[in-house]
């Protein structure tokens, strides 16, 4: 944690990396939160490749409003190879420079949040919005758009539950989450699929079969397995082994796929994008900087970035055996 001084008149804002739900209840925090506290608001499109050709536009009041019900992003998003490198990155301070944007708050996930400490690094005020449906970043409970996400996959799961009870199959459900398990345990939790399958630990293929077959000899009328999309495990794979080993369920996949970002941010996620974006500037105004906006039981606090991208977060024991001893 940095303290700069305080003599802020105009901050930029940004959303990069992955979209998610909730991203644009943060902008519009941090808009009308520095506003109200007569900062001045300049608008950074298209995430860092955005910044580096200084798609700038300057942010009012009314520019943020009617947005809390939209998915995605206002500003839009993108990902940059030229912000990665160090001729990149300065090029992106000149064009900040140039636009008098004294300081930055970027909403993203953990490669935003490692260019936005590489800015920090530089001179450049950085404080950090955790933006990532995924929930694997470090240092905050929660992170903005998990919930909307999740609850979208629920409903899914719920739905693909009546048509494999009405066929007698079993279903694959694939999560997003790239190495990150969150998603895929969670849902299996809530929706009470038979197993989840996921990066953080190797299941073998043997115990897969081994619970389908169990829930045929039950008589269940379904199978569910949520597959996270990092797991070792391909979906796909394992629906067609199954299906050549004729385990009883006819076998299908279902990819969710982006459909997981998008759709319009829950009551719980616009209400934490919120919070978030008006301690940002809580935070800028008392002078701290670089350092992420974090989700620590009920409270908003601090956390350096960089303590948030030089760790790991792990996905919860208690979750893994929760997900185990009701899958029986």
């Amino acid at each position: 944690m940095i303290m700069f001084k305080t003599s802020l008149r105009t901050i930029g804002v940004m959303t990069s990396g992955g979209d998610a739900p909730g991203m644009n209840p943060a902008i519009r925090a941090v808009v009308r939160t520095a506003l109200a506290n007569g900062i001045r608001v300049i608008g950074i499109e298209d995430g860092y490749e955005g910044m580096l050709n200084g798609r700038f536009r300057e942010m009012g009041a009314r520019d943020v409003g009617g947005i809390l019900q939209r998915g995605g992003t206002i500003l839009r998003t993108a990902r940059s190879m030229e912000f990665k490198t160090p001729e990149g990155q300065r090029k992106a301070i000149r064009q900040l420079s140039s636009a008098g944007i004294d300081a930055v708050v970027i909403i993203g996930g953990d490669g935003s949040l490692t260019g936005g400490m590489k800015l920090q690094e530089q001179g450049v005020p950085v404080i950090g919005i955790p933006g990532s449906i995924d929930n694997d970043i470090y240092g905050t409970d929660m992170c903005v758009g998990v919930d909307t996400a999740l609850n979208t996959i629920v409903d899914a799961i719920d739905k693909l539950r009546d048509t494999a009870s009405s066929h007698n199959r079993a279903f694959f459900v694939e999560t997003m989450g790239r190495n990150c398990g969150y998603l895929a345990v969670q849902a299996g939790i809530i929706c009470g699929a038979e197993m989840a399958i996921i990066p953080e630990y190797e299941t073998p293929f043997k115990e897969v079969a081994e619970a389908v077959e169990d829930a045929y000899k039950r008589g269940k009328s379904h199978c569910i397995i949520v597959v996270a999309e990092g797991a070792k495990l391909n979906a796909n794979e394992l629906a067609a082994k199954l299906q050549e080993m004729n385990v009883g369920f006819d076998t299908r996949v279902t990819v969710l796929g982006h459909v997981q970002r998008g759709g319009k941010p829950t009551a719980f996620d616009r209400f934490l994008a919120t919070r978030f974006g008006v301690k940002a500037i809580e935070f800028l105004l008392s002078g701290q900087t670089g350092v992420m906006t974090a989700l620590t039981g009920r409270d908003i606090t601090p956390i350096p970035l960089a303590t948030v991208v030089n760790n790991r977060r792990t996905l919860s024991e208690e979750y893994i055996k929760m997900a185990r001893i009701l899958a029986r």
